[in-house]
């Protein structure tokens, strides 16, 4: 029997799960979420759940992704794969203006409008509990800082998020540890817990009205209590199987302490600057801008895109890189993460996703890295040398 949707958790099952999409679709948004592209689980636009990757799990360690196939239908039975939403919030590359010249003189143009973003809105589905955090340290960064950006700040706003309680932590995930996971705690319109015992079904917390509204269009009916606590239940039973921890007491102190600790050259060592960590992490921000003109003169434009700061470039001054080795640079970009972040943003920019774990080609594990800094050291801080 349908009822009104509120505050009290819902159940749908797998027609209910189409309808949401179907009325997603009505109301205008560009439905993005999880798919299984290129051998790994990716993100990109769906038509309707056929296109989630139903039935496929992962194996992640360090420096190792691998799909599998799993012995159920789950729809959200993975960890997160490569990419992260913010190449939708803040895309990887795009036009902050163009001039161009003509007789009379020139004209420079903001490329706010339809060139500067998507105009069409979004509706993230399947955003798990650390990518929520991550989202939000972004909104720090390019939505509540002292120069906000209208770019990000109109795609955020209009962005509707569908999250999924993570019942199925991948080998390098550590959120719990952060707390950051595996529940999605708010920040959500809608949050989905897959329950697969007995009829395939899904819990629904709603947690704003546009959530509320969504929900009404789509076949439900009250959660009851068993419900409510089995589901609670999968989430806890994540929280205790996720393959890394994080020691996260004291770590600005920690790493402050530690400029000159041997450790520093060991990860150097294996360290290939490729900047695959900066590029998979939901919550880096750093950029870069290109101008370019064509041949005549007649046309300019200035595009922004990502950067790392694991290029020789980033930190280039006159006379030089302020940061000329692999060491200074991974250790700039460790410190920032789990210690400077603190000072600026007031949280950590780490939210345990284990993306930069997976992804790194050698295997560095940034787990390991703290829990090696804890160790003796040769140097107490203070001055440092590249």
């Amino acid at each position: 029997m349908l009822q009104d949707a509120g505050p009290e958790p819902v159940v749908i099952d797998l027609d209910g799960l189409n309808a949401l999409f179907e009325a997603l679709r009505r109301a205008g948004y560009r439905v993005v979420g999880p798919t299984v592209r290129d051998g790994a689980i990716m993100l990109d636009e769906l038509s309707s759940p056929a296109d989630l990757p139903v039935g496929v799990g992962d194996r992640q360690d360090g420096g190792s992704y691998r799909l599998r196939r799993r012995e159920d239908d789950a729809a959200f039975g993975f960890a997160n794969g490569p990419q992260s939403w913010r190449r939708f919030l803040a895309p990887p590359r795009e036009l902050l203006w163009r001039a161009g010249r003509s007789a009379e003189g020139f004209t420079v143009e903001d490329a706010g409008g339809d060139a500067g973003h998507d105009p069409e809105r979004y509706a993230f589905v399947g955003v798990r509990a650390c990518d929520l955090r991550a989202i939000e340290v972004q909104d720090l960064v390019f939505d509540r800082g002292p120069v906000p950006d209208p770019r990000y700040a109109s795609r955020r706003t209009d962005a509707l998020i569908i999250a999924v309680n993570c019942t199925e932590p991948g080998g390098t995930c550590f959120c719990a540890s952060m707390g950051t996971g595996p529940r999605a705690a708010g920040g959500f319109d809608l949050a989905l817990t897959e329950v697969l015992e007995g009829e395939h079904r899904f819990v629904v917390e709603i947690g704003s009205d546009a959530g509320a509204e969504l929900m009404a269009s789509a076949p439900r009916r009250p959660a009851h209590p068993g419900e409510i606590e089995g589901a609670a239940a999968l989430v806890d039973a994540a929280a205790g199987r996720m393959g890394r921890t994080m020691g996260v007491e004291g770590l600005p102190e920690l790493l402050a302490a530690t400029l000159e600790h041997p450790r520093w050259d060991s990860v150097a060592e294996r360290c290939l600057a490729c900047g695959n960590c900066t590029l998979v992490c939901p919550t880096c921000f750093c950029s870069t801008v290109e101008d370019s003109t064509d041949l005549a003169g007649e046309h300019a434009e200035r595009w922004r895109r990502w950067d790392s700061c694991f290029t020789g470039d980033f930190s280039f001054i006159h006379g030089g890189s302020a940061r000329p080795s692999i060491r200074s640079r991974y250790r700039q970009w460790l410190t920032h993460k789990l210690g400077t972040w603190h000072d600026q943003f007031g949280t950590s920019g780490c939210v345990g996703c284990g993306r930069c774990i997976a992804w790194c080609p050698v295997g560095i594990d940034l787990t390991e890295e703290i829990a090696g800094l804890r160790g003796p050291a040769t140097g107490t801080g203070g001055v440092t040398s590249p």
